[in-house]
């Protein structure tokens, strides 16, 4: 008896685990891989294509425009001073800033800049000058300097106006700040018409505010308008750190170009009208019957509100009213609101101008205006802040 016998065919083996093995261990040797920074991208050293930037904005153009024609004029003012300490007498460095007056060697700055110098050098233009301080104004805080040296090429910066300056205008600084030369920086017009008291303790009024950085070194540079003209003396920062905060400070220009002059020809430089108050500020009481105005509390012998009549306020011990007088109210068709306006009103003014006062007379009860013509004179030192 014959029977067929048919074998099963031989299973074959799943790829599967191989595959997943693979798989795992091509896994594993890339992350390792990975780890090492081989597939990273390696950086081209060839340096790369510059993108063009095309034309400068307008603004920009005039800025830059502003810098090269203004710099030249703005001066660098090194000082040396002999200072006491606990040791004894030693030197002192000192910086500031200033520029030029006139092609005749005339730099201008900071009275406090160079108050006590003992040597001062001046760097305008990349030349080095050994300068003498020739007069300064305390009262201003501004001195004038005269370089040791014949024919040189100096540029003159351009002069502007004050008077007609907005709060928003845009202000440019150029000085050396903290000894960084010619530093440029830009702001606004912050507000008008400031009173700041200076290192030497003088009310220094009228002051342009801006917060264009202004920092140490700074002092005595010029604050110029988008038209590169000059429109104050950069003079003083408000500042609880002794760094720039956004408050600067800077003399007006109408009055620098009163004050300098004054000081070329060695004239006084304050003409005064002969008063002076023991309040910085007097508010005027309801009782009074007028809430504004500049009272004064003495009138000066010898000058001309004296000789035009002007009575003073007279005041007691306990600040109280003894005895009513005028209250300015108005130069020359100003409005005066108070004692610290007067500065400004009479800044322009010069020994032997005559003035018109408007005063109100008659407080508290029977007030009536009274018009007095003062004759404006001058001396070499201020009247106890008098005016």
């Amino acid at each position: 008896m014959s029977s067929n016998y048919t074998p099963f065919p031989p299973q074959r083996q799943s790829p599967l685990p191989l595959l997943l093995a693979g798989a795992a261990f091509a896994l594993a040797a890339y992350l390792v891989l990975d780890r090492t920074g081989v597939f990273d991208p390696v950086a081209s050293s060839v340096p790369r294509a510059i993108t063009p930037r095309g034309e400068l904005a307008p603004h920009e153009d005039s800025l830059v425009e502003l810098f090269q024609n203004a710099s030249p004029s703005v001066a660098h003012i090194s000082t040396t001073s002999l200072v006491r300490t606990y040791s004894g007498i030693t030197e002192q460095q000192g910086s500031g800033s200033g520029f030029v007056w006139d092609n005749t060697g005339t730099i201008v700055t900071n009275h406090h800049v160079v108050a006590g110098a003992r040597e001062v050098m001046v760097t305008v233009a990349g030349n080095n000058y050994l300068a003498d301080v020739l007069r300064s104004s305390p009262t201003h805080d501004l001195a004038i300097l005269k370089l040791r040296a014949r024919d040189v090429d100096l540029k003159p910066i351009a002069l502007g106006s004050s008077k007609d300056l907005r709060v928003g205008q845009t202000t440019i600084a150029i000085g050396n700040p903290f000894g960084f030369d010619q530093t440029m920086t830009t702001g606004i017009v912050s507000a008008l018409n400031r009173t700041l008291k200076s290192k030497e303790g003088n009310m220094m009024r009228g002051l342009v505010q801006v917060d264009a950085a202004i920092n140490p070194g700074n002092s005595g540079g010029p604050l110029l308008d988008s038209a590169g003209r000059l429109i104050g003396v950069t003079t003083a920062i408000y500042s609880p750190s002794g760094a720039n905060a956004g408050l600067g400070f800077a003399v007006p220009v109408d009055v620098v170009n009163i004050v300098v002059p004054r000081l070329i020809a060695n004239k006084p430089t304050t003409a005064l009208l002969g008063v002076r108050t023991d309040f910085e500020r007097l508010n005027l009481d309801q009782s009074l019957g007028y809430r504004s105005g500049a009272i004064v509390t003495e009138v000066v012998d010898g000058y001309g509100a004296r000789a035009a009549g002007l009575r003073p306020f007279k005041v007691g011990a306990d600040r109280r009213i003894e005895e009513y007088g005028d209250v300015i109210v108005a130069i020359d068709g100003q409005r005066v609101r108070s004692y610290s306006e007067l500065p400004l009103a009479l800044s322009s003014r010069n020994s032997g101008d005559v003035v018109r006062v408007t005063a109100i007379r008659g407080l508290p009860d029977n007030p009536r205006t009274v018009t007095l013509d003062i004759e404006m004179r001058t001396q070499d030192e201020p009247i106890d802040a008098g005016m």
